[in-house]
């Protein structure tokens, strides 16, 4: 059986080419990414949701708690490292049914609260006896 001439150059070309398109393909231009760092994209992600979740329910605690403004003028003369334990300390940043707490929450909490010139309204949830009114 004879390989006809062209056969060589074509898949050395072939070749190349493949090279070629692994190389943009993993670079930051084709946004390939292997299986391992798709995994550890999906959980910082999945981590990010969750700060963000319960740094919003750390301001809401906050908020609501009896002497907020007072708190809120304390919390920004605190120094920016120390902010985060502020929020710990106040517990605020805890949450019912979390042990360990989540990484960030914290500082996150902090950093949202430090940025407000005054507080929200706080929103209260309506008592068990209080029904919302429904028209019909």
């Amino acid at each position: 059986m004879q390989i006809p001439t062209w056969t060589k150059p074509a898949l050395l070309g072939a070749a190349a080419g493949a090279v070629v398109l692994a190389i943009v393909g993993f670079s930051s231009y084709g946004g390939w990414v292997t299986g391992g760092t798709a995994q550890e994209m999906a959980d910082k992600a999945g981590n990010d949701v969750g700060t963000q979740i319960v740094s919003a329910l750390c301001v809401k605690k906050f908020v609501a708690a009896p002497g907020a403004s007072m708190q809120l003028a304390k919390l920004k003369e605190a120094k920016s490292w120390d902010r985060d334990n502020f929020i710990e300390d106040g517990g605020w940043a805890t949450i019912d049914g979390v042990e360990d707490g989540i990484d960030g929450v914290a500082d996150a909490c902090a950093e949202q609260l430090a940025a407000m010139d005054e507080l929200p309204a706080a929103v209260m949830a309506p008592a068990a006896d209080e029904a919302p009114a429904v028209s019909g």
